[in-house]
């Protein structure tokens, strides 16, 4: 079963954890990833310490295939943003297991 985590949900766990007002809450989690969204941008990389890396990684073009039609057509060349896991984060998903 896939969960996802919405920033609304974010800013409900701020609010209840930290006791800040749901403005405040909200604020924080915008400015939050905007400031990785900028950094990322600008410089490419953000390293989170005990949680991991996002980098910027550009693709080259190629050819590319519709599998249903069998059509070819080119992928235009484009950056991704990919993410490595740190030691930490990768060792505290496996803790569970080892039981």
């Amino acid at each position: 079963m896939r969960i996802n985590l919405k920033r609304k949900d974010l800013v409900n766990i701020i609010y209840m954890q930290i006791g800040f007002s749901k403005l405040i809450s909200e604020n924080l989690i915008e400015d939050f990833f905007s400031l990785i969204t900028l950094n990322l941008k600008k410089e490419k990389k953000i390293k989170i310490s005990k949680f991991g890396t996002f980098f910027v990684r550009s693709k080259k073009s190629r050819i590319g295939r519709n599998p249903k039609t069998k059509e070819k057509k080119i992928i235009s060349e484009r950056k991704v943003v990919l993410f490595k896991p740190s030691k930490e984060l990768k060792k505290f998903i496996n803790i569970d297991n080892d039981r």
